[in-house]
């Protein structure tokens, strides 16, 4: 026997078998859907969810998609609903959960896909029977949030643990207090021996609990950090950092103000949380306040400031801050009024950016390594690029050399990211214009492909929001609004700064009085 010749045979029919399998149709891996644990997706503030694989530009009409259900609850939904795949609730089993802050200082779980109509779980941090209420903005000088104060800042979600971080304003007896909870998402119980007390003091500066918890949180290397501004108070305020250890929610040496030997300097940013970078970085604007770190001092008044994390806390490892500071400040022009984006690494002479806007109507793109610090004539930094919006109190969202950014009065507009510089024109813009104050959008797509851009529109008189989809790579092709199918698809009366969550093909809004929940008709 010619040994040469069947191995020649032996390994062409291997070959031959290798092939047919390889031409053959596998099954589908079942991928599980992506959480939705941080505001805005991630700790860069993205926005973006790239493991959506149902949703796409082709079947996201108003003759296949549409509002799925509606959930109600106690209280307004400023905060970002949050969803996490697969949670085994004790006595119910496996559900994929939606959870739902409200300002009536109650946390809901919802089963995602609307099998259920009650909750999963519901938790209220209130007692009124033991004088413990919500914080009634009645005698409040400005109407910014209205009845209550109770959850405002999204929560974050560890998925590790299985925990779930929430600050909750009340009222006892009189007294203004915050607590930041640990909460079980599986069964809605307290974790820690929570919740705990806030309370912390700098430079002789005392926390004032009478402030409001605006921006969602931020988990970071274990760490759950809170930040503050003021609502519409006549007072002197400040804005304020705080860190609490996710594992046990004792409070870090992490506590910083951003004007300790001054006023003001809010962090609130329309409700955008605290961004990092990869590097363990914190990032955020404030607002107006008193500045005067270019003469040594410690103030930092509106300003884009980057935070490093050391034994010694909290400080501030870089800044920038616009040269007309003192006048944007007079005429409360706030840097802070939208969040920052970290941006991806970037090609060209300036790798690591992040941007923000202001209440001028101004984009700014600054370099992470070197943000610009302070200069009385000009600005330096990489990028000011003025725009046709009256003003942002909104922050951008970013796919694939791509920043979405919709301001007041404007049309939400994609720009371009070449070489680290944003296009001076858009490349795209909605036909849509968006009124006060904007919107946030969020990103969906199946990575580089199915791209669609969700926006929330506000109509002023107490109306419905309108949800929006677009084509990514085109914001003049709209695919669908929820107007075009009449009152079929209504959302509940708008919020302001509300923010779309889409995970395994639902896009879930938070309005007035409930959660709305859209997907396809039939599946």
């Amino acid at each position: 026997m010619d040994h040469r010749n069947a191995s020649w045979r032996l390994s062409t029919a291997g070959a031959s078998l290798l092939a047919i399998l390889i031409a053959s149709p596998r099954p589908a891996l079942p991928q599980t859907p992506a959480s939705v644990l941080t505001w805005h997706n991630d700790n860069a503030r993205t926005g973006r969810n790239l493991n959506e694989t149902t949703l796409t530009p082709t079947n996201v009409n108003s003759k296949q998609f549409g509002k799925l259900f509606s959930r109600a609850v106690d209280g307004q939904v400023y905060a970002q609903p949050l969803y996490v795949p697969n949670v085994d609730i004790p006595g119910l089993g496996n559900h994929d959960v939606v959870y739902v802050a409200t300002e009536h200082d109650s946390v809901y779980a919802f089963d995602a896909e609307g099998t259920l109509t009650r909750p999963l779980w519901h938790v209220s941090f209130i007692n009124p029977a033991q004088g413990i209420t919500t914080v009634s903005t009645a005698g409040s000088p400005c109407p910014s949030l209205k009845p209550e104060v109770g959850i405002t800042g999204t929560p974050v979600i560890d998925s590790t643990t299985g925990t779930l971080y929430v600050v909750a304003e009340t009222n006892h007896k009189g007294t203004v207090e915050q607590h930041v909870h640990a909460r079980d998402i599986a069964s809605g119980e307290e974790k820690f021996g929570g919740p705990v007390l806030i309370q912390a003091a700098v430079s002789g500066v005392a926390f004032d609990p009478t402030l409001i918890q605006r921006p969602g949180l931020l988990l970071l290397n274990g760490v759950v950090y809170l930040s503050y501004a003021s609502l519409c108070a006549p007072h002197p305020y400040h804005g304020w950092v705080l860190g609490y250890n996710a594992q046990n929610l004792q409070q870090q040496e992490a506590v910083f103000t951003t004007t300790p030997q001054g006023k003001r300097g809010g962090i609130w940013q329309s409700g955008a949380g605290l961004a990092a970078d990869q590097n363990g970085n914190i990032y955020f604007m404030d607002g107006d306040g008193t500045f005067d770190a270019n003469t040594g001092g410690s103030d930092y008044g509106m300003s884009m400031i980057r935070l490093s994390i050391s034994s010694d806390g909290l400080t501030v490892a870089d800044y920038f801050t616009p040269f007309n500071e003192a006048k944007l400040s007079v005429v409360d022009k706030d840097l802070g009024s939208g969040g920052v984006l970290v941006l991806p690494t970037q090609r060209g002479p300036y790798p690591h950016e992040i941007l923000g806007a202001d209440k001028e109507g101004k984009i700014f793109l600054v370099d992470r390594d070197n943000m610009g610090k302070f200069n009385p004539t000009r600005n330096q930094i990489v990028q000011t690029l003025p725009t046709s919006a009256s003003a942002y109190y909104s922050s951008p969202a970013y796919w694939r050399g791509r920043v979405y950014y919709s301001g007041v009065n404007d049309h939400l507009r994609v720009y371009s990211l070449i070489q680290g510089r944003l296009s001076t024109s858009p490349v795209s813009k909605s036909a849509t214009k968006y009124g006060y104050p904007g919107s946030t959008p969020s990103i969906s797509a199946n990575g580089a492909t199915s791209s669609i851009v969700w926006a929330i529109q506000l109509v002023a008189g107490d109306a419905p929001a309108v949800l929006h989809a677009y084509d990514a790579t085109n914001l003049a092709n709209e695919l669908y609004n929820s107007r075009q199918a009449g009152s079929r698809d209504q959302p509940g009366v708008g919020i302001k700064f509300a923010v779309p969550t889409v995970a395994n093909g639902r896009v879930y809004i938070g309005t007035e009085t409930e959660l709305d929940a859209y997907g396809l008709l039939t599946q």
